[in-house]
């Protein structure tokens, strides 16, 4: 089955159906479908053909799920561009993927036009009116477009998507999915995560570029319905699940602390809520207790990485409904994946013993864009993903995560690597050497931290450090705290000893 042929899937069973929600408004099955039709014809028509890449610079809305579909009957690779990112790393990923067509929503006209400026050849369209820009209003294209299927060729080998992620060393990396793929994440989905039906519910925040997103496919071959919020705000999401009838969430760890760190989550109205799923993070024990307190047994998490969404491992209501050391495991393994734990020579290790989590399944990544060496690196020939996590399997077969190989920090559900803001901090002419690590924090987890030496004579100020890699890379990966200090420390190779600073800001915290 390929994701295109899900799509179709879908749409031919349900076609009465409500599809998606979003503010007031509201698309059943056959207008979603319909629109994405038109869509790809005007996709077509702006000369995009099968294999070629399309970027989008888009926030949550009505139109996005058509959209997406749009590019999958087009043949097209759609590569989606995080509008928390800063204007180099937009630049560089649509240079490096050879984007010729940028699809932007008119909210983000401004960095639209910088992009313009940025990437030579790029064609804009905006996905409504774009004042003073002569670019395509896709919505007044789309009216005018037919309404049929294309029906464009496709194989299951089709590279679908291309998404971002960082490297252990900060590096972007390109992971691609294709049509087999990604039709195999929404499988892996419905087989380990959520089974939904026609009458569920499920209620998205945060931005459908990234996990959120592939709940859509699920739901969608089930009947059931997709909420749409612009982004996460703690009162409007609360009073989001009884208004809409949410069965089920998708949220990350710091947006379940924002929800009960106001009290409004204890005294909430649940309606119809059977499942609260969670990832992308380590859930702190201290919330998930409570939380279990107030709302109940409706949690699952999973564990997974982009290069192999979205689920390797699974905790579901039954584990959480135990407790006790169990709310530490990142789960059991999912029934469609192989996953083992190795050395660095790939041998396993043995029964308890702390070994790199290595996995192979039918939902893996066909390897990074135009990047074989970084390919090599994480994939090994006979198909096993390298995931650099390091982790145990407890007597009754669950998943420990012990630590991560690389220093990766991961803050509000964003992957941060120490090593790209170090660069930024070291090009400050006052700066002469930093390290960056994670700090504990109740509202992002773990907090960018930065501990920085000064040039002889030298003098800046933290707001000015932190105002110099705002400017460079994306707020999230701002420092949260910049600690002045005499020496950083060294490893009797050169390497930053980054534990040295990370375990003391962290002991007693678990």
């Amino acid at each position: 089955m390929l994701a295109v042929d899900l799509v179709r899937l879908g749409a031919a069973r349900f076609a009465g159906r409500t599809a998606l929600y979003f503010d007031s408004q509201s698309l059943t099955y056959a207008e979603v479908d319909e629109a994405a039709n038109r869509l790809s014809h005007v996709l077509t028509g702006l000369g995009t053909d099968r294999g070629d890449r399309v970027g989008l610079l888009l926030g949550n809305g009505l139109w996005s799920v058509s959209v997406d579909f749009a590019c999958l009957k087009a043949g097209a690779a759609r590569v989606p561009l995080n509008g928390r990112l800063s204007l180099a790393e937009h630049t560089r990923m649509l240079r490096d993927t050879g984007v010729s067509l940028l699809v932007y929503g008119p909210e983000l006209s401004e960095r639209a036009e910088e992009l313009r400026a940025a990437v030579p050849g790029l064609t804009l369209a905006c996905l409504g009116p774009s004042e003073d820009t002569g670019d395509l209003d896709l919505m007044a294209a789309m009216r005018e477009a037919s309404p049929a299927d294309p029906m464009r060729y496709a194989e299951p080998d089709d590279v679908i998507l291309i998404l971002y992620t960082s490297g252990t060393t900060g590096t972007l990396k390109a992971a691609q999915h294709t049509q087999a793929s990604y039709a195999a994440i929404t499988a892996n989905i419905l087989a380990n995560l959520v089974s939904p039906g026609r009458d569920d519910v499920m209620l998205h925040a945060a931005s459908l570029i990234h996990a959120s997103g592939t709940f859509v496919l699920p739901y969608w071959v089930r009947g059931g319905a997709s909420v749409v919020l612009t982004g996460f705000e703690p009162e409007a999401y609360l009073d989001a699940i009884p208004r809409y009838g949410v069965t089920a969430v998708n949220l990350v760890p710091t947006m379940l602390g924002l929800l009960f760190a106001g009290g409004k989550a204890e005294g909430a109205d649940l309606g119809r809520l059977h499942t609260v799923v969670y990832g992308a993070s380590p859930m702190p024990r201290p919330l998930i207790e409570h939380a279990l307190d107030v709302w109940g047994p409706r949690f699952v998490q999973y564990f997974g990485q982009t290069e192999a969404p979205l689920c390797l491992t699974v905790l579901d209501r039954d584990d959480h409904a135990e407790g006790g050391e169990l709310l530490g495991a990142a789960g059991h393994p999912v029934i469609d994946a192989q996953l083992v734990l190795t050395d660095e020579d790939g041998a396993r290790v043995a029964p308890g013993e702390i070994g790199e989590v290595r996995v192979k399944a039918p939902f893996a990544m066909a390897g990074y864009y135009n990047a074989p060496e970084l390919t090599a690196q994480s994939l090994t020939p006979d198909g096993w993903i390298r995931t650099r996590d390091l982790a145990r399997f407890d007597e009754r077969g669950y998943l420990h995560l012990v630590d991560r190989s690389s220093d990766m920090i991961i803050t509000g559900g964003y992957n941060v690597y120490p090593r790209e803001v170090e660069d930024v901090l070291a090009s400050h002419p006052a700066v002469a050497q930093c390290a960056v690590v994670s700090a504990p924090d109740p509202t992002w987890v773990e907090a960018v931290t930065a501990f920085v030496t000064l040039r002889p004579g030298a003098e800046t100020s933290e707001a000015a450090l932190r105002d110099h890699v705002r400017a460079r890379l994306a707020g999230y990966k701002v420092p949260k705290a910049v600690h002045f200090v005499d020496t950083i420390p060294y490893s009797p190779v050169g390497k930053i000893l980054r534990r040295a600073l990370r375990d003391p800001l962290w002991e007693g915290r678990g």
